[in-house]
């Protein structure tokens, strides 16, 4: 049995509940009046109801039509490019299947867009992609918009997918919702080799051949790439979330489990609607208590530092307020549970292989550090995320996880975590606000006192490490990368380079306003650094030879020296370039980039909740100082 709840768990949970009071009580208000007024098909005229069905087998729309059957809606981020979506190409014919079987009719209600971080990086591309999960956002909201749905179900697995999945249908949050996953491709060439041989490239010692050589050998077939990334980490929050079925989040592709569950996704959708025993709405599932959850799960598996971005802009779409005061007092009492690789040897598959999402939440429970009293898409609690999966005589059934970990170097115990906190940090000072993900960090490389070495793109550090010009202890800061600037990309880049610097035996750091990949691994890194230099962030008053020092210990961001002779400098200017402000389709994305909210806000231009559409996303900024940042 779940232990009692850890008193920073409801207090935590409790200050959220107080600061998002306004803007929760009218999303709740809103989904309530569109259950009562919006309902499928309610208000739809005779030529309406005809066009939502004129292309459906005769049988489908008699349903539709005459028995006025349930309408289950799929939402898709279907390509075949991106190996972690390929597998949703024929789960639309699953789903209609299951649907017909139990006297509905499924309909693919529309598509969203899916772009892969692993190929943008380092690219002009990477630039739409944060925003790409406003995009998504919208492009659901569009696909739900005809209204003739009972329920959705949603299709979608990676990096701004699942976000955006999640903040478009959570406008719908009358609709019961079931998130449903492709899973991780096998195992290949592990993560810490391909994580060396781009490291050799990256110095020279090896060439493109090998590099391309190790890079198919990782990434191979369909699924998800195994390293424990944003992607991943997506599906271990809408499992922890009660959002997909117990269980679901890492089952491979081509298994005839997935199938199954695919199939029991379907059937539970449509027994949650508001014309069966049982409805439960998208909204009722994502409160408070699951957003603390969320947190928690995220932590205790060193997942990715995105979702200081995305899980803030998925709770203000449900009007919940979450800041990175929330994520660092969390991190603080939540254990380091699971060694996944950046942050450990093993992948995913090993991961679940070990226990996997419940052996973790279990733990959590035990430990009193989750809310167990809350509504999942598989009913009531969520011990029930405790069970796993099988195939019993062709039948899907589940039956008690993992108690014990079946790898101590992979997943621990509570009471003997790996760590005994969550390893993510708010980093404050008269820098600017941002955070750090220590748990792949050596204790000895969590703090760094070094000259500043400033650049203003990736590209420029990534030609000064060319030049033979980094070679020395550094703290690099890579500034106007931030959401108004240039969209926020990753920065992964860099890893490799900075990682060689570090191995070279150097002190080294990075700081930026710009992300880091779900990836980011042992080279400390302070992100998401607000305000931004291109709202007058300090950041762009930083000069070569600075003195800055990185205390992830502490959480200390500082520039070392007079404040009033730091104020007293003249900010810098973001480069002008108009090729990168409209090539690869930028020029199409300057709206996002001029309205966005700061990180720790979800780095959204859009209204999500009345805490959004209090005050405009792209109001002026005050001008940050070295003294008012530290203050």
């Amino acid at each position: 049995m779940p232990n009692a709840v850890h008193a920073d768990i409801l207090a935590v949970t409790q200050r959220i509940a107080e600061r998002s009071r306004a803007s929760r009580s009218a999303y709740l208000a809103r989904c309530e009046r569109a259950q009562a007024e919006l309902g499928p098909l309610r208000g739809l005229s005779c030529a309406n109801l005809a066009h939502g069905f004129a292309a459906l087998p005769s049988n489908d729309k008699l349903k539709l039509r005459v028995e006025h059957a349930l309408n289950l809606g799929i939402v898709t981020a279907y390509n075949d490019m991106l190996s972690a979506h390929q597998p949703y190409e024929r789960y639309p014919g699953v789903i209609r299947e299951a649907a017909r079987a139990a006297g509905a009719v499924a309909q693919v209600a529309g598509g969203v867009p899916a772009m892969c971080d692993g190929i943008t990086q380092g690219n002009a591309g990477m630039e739409l992609s944060l925003f790409s999960r406003d995009a998504i956002a919208m492009s659901t909201a569009v696909a739900l918009s005809h209204n003739t749905f009972d329920a959705a179900v949603m299709l979608g697995v990676c990096d701004k997918i699942v976000p955006g999945l999640l903040m478009g249908a959570l406008q719908f949050g009358h609709l019961p919702v079931v998130f449903v996953p492709a899973g991780p491709m096998a195992t290949g060439l592990s993560n810490k080799e391909k994580a060396r041989v781009r490291q050799l490239y990256a110095t020279g010692q090896v060439g493109r051949d090998a590099l391309l050589e190790a890079e198919c050998e990782a990434y191979h077939g369909a699924g998800t790439c195994t390293f424990y990334g944003t992607a991943n980490s997506n599906q271990f929050l809408m499992e922890i979330m009660g959002l997909h079925l117990p269980g679901a989040a890492f089952v491979h592709p081509d298994s005839g489990l997935r199938d199954a569950l695919t199939v029991a996704a379907a059937r539970r959708a449509l027994e949650l609607t508001a014309r069966g025993g049982e409805y439960l709405p998208l909204a009722r599932i994502v409160d408070e208590r699951a957003v603390v959850n969320a947190m928690v799960g995220l932590l205790a598996t060193g997942g990715s530092t995105n979702h200081t971005i995305h899980l803030v802009a998925m709770a203000r779409a449900a009007g919940i307020v979450i800041d990175w005061n929330d994520f660092d007092q969390l991190s603080r009492i939540t254990p380091l549970l699971a060694r996944v690789y950046p942050n450990g040897s093993a992948d995913v598959n090993h991961f679940h292989a070990a226990g996997g999402a419940g052996y973790v939440i279990g733990e959590l429970l035990d430990a009193g550090l989750l809310h167990e009293d809350v509504q999942t898409v598989a009913g009531p609690g969520l011990a029930r995320y405790t069970q796993e999966p099988v195939m019993t005589g062709g039948v899907l059934r589940w039956r008690a996880g993992a108690e014990t970990s079946g790898d101590a170097q992979v997943l621990a115990t509570a009471a003997e975590p790996f760590s005994p906190e969550g390893g993510l940090r708010l980093m404050q000072g008269n820098l600017g606000r941002g955070v750090i993900k220590v748990s792949a960090v050596a204790d000895e490389h969590r703090f760094v006192e070094a000259p500043a070495r400033v650049f203003d793109s990736q590209e420029a550090l990534q030609r000064a490490f060319d030049a033979g010009e980094l070679n020395r202890d550094l703290i690099a800061v890579v500034r106007f990368q931030g959401p108004n600037a240039n969209g926020m990309p990753e920065l992964h880049r860099l890893t490799p380079v900075l990682g060689a610097l570090q191995d070279a035996g150097h002190k080294v750091a990075l700081v930026t306003d710009g992300r880091m990949s779900g990836a980011s691994g042992k080279v400390p890194a302070v992100i998401h650094v607000g305000p931004e230099a291109l709202a007058g962030g300090p950041l762009a008053r930083v000069r070569d030879g600075d003195l800055v020092r990185v205390d992830a210990v502490a959480g200390t961001l500082e520039w070392l020296g007079d404040p009033a002779e730091f104020d007293a400098r003249t900010a810098a200017q973001a480069p002008a370039d108009d090729f990168a402000a409209f090539s690869v389709g930028r020029g199409l994305f300057g709206l996002f980039r001029r309205h966005a909210r700061v990180a720790e806000e979800g780095g959204s231009a859009l209204d999500l909740s009345e805490a959004d559409a209090a005050g405009p996303a792209g109001a002026a900024k005050p001008v940050a100082t070295a003294q008012s940042v530290a203050q």
